[in-house]
């Protein structure tokens, strides 16, 4: 069987939002940069609110070699499941983790770069809206620009040329089962 690929007339850079209250949203945007590197991208992925619990994500793009670049700049989800930093320190880590994301954009060297829980990391007000309209201004045309994270801003959702909303219609946890590895971490 020969296998076609496919090659756009006109290549450009999209912002792409991923939303909602489902499971799904990273594991999309992960599966985006798995993706990518099969198409020979570099991708950046930069994580607002995860950082104090492993992800398997932290150790599986290592395994994609030096075309991934990964930070989890955040200290956990603010205001939940126990987590002992203020509002403060999270706003602090979200601040580096944005300075951080215009320095990686003005490298020019990345074709994909993930944006994971900046959008609730602007509902939370760790992040200020101005900032994200910033980053979208400075997106260089040809970058692929992925937002995460549930209640996705208006003015964001407005100027995404994708967006998709993950849908909770069933959730383990709620049936009192603990997050499993590989699966929801």
């Amino acid at each position: 069987m020969e296998i076609t690929k496919l090659e756009p007339e006109k290549r450009q850079g999209l912002v792409v939002v991923l939303t909602g209250n489902g499971k799904g949203k990273t594991s999309s945007s992960m599966g985006m940069v798995l993706r990518a590197v099969g198409h020979g991208m570099n991708v950046c992925v930069i994580q607002f609110m995860k950082g104090d619990i492993y992800s398997g994500e932290w150790d599986g793009v290592k395994l994609l070699g030096d075309q991934v670049e990964f930070y989890a700049t955040g200290k956990g989800f603010c205001g939940i499941q126990g987590n002992p930093y203020p509002h403060s320190e999270h706003r602090e880590n979200a601040q580096q983790a944005i300075e951080l994301v215009k320095q990686k954009m003005a490298l020019g060297k990345f074709d994909l770069l993930i944006l994971d829980e900046i959008n609730n990391a602007l509902q939370l007000k760790l992040v200020d809206l101005p900032q994200v309209k910033e980053i979208l201004q400075l997106r260089p045309e040809m970058l692929h620009l992925v937002m995460t994270g549930r209640d996705a801003h208006p003015d964001v959702v407005n100027a995404a040329d994708t967006v998709s909303e993950v849908c909770e219609i069933k959730h383990a946890y709620r049936r009192d089962i603990e997050p499993q590895p590989g699966v929801d971490y």
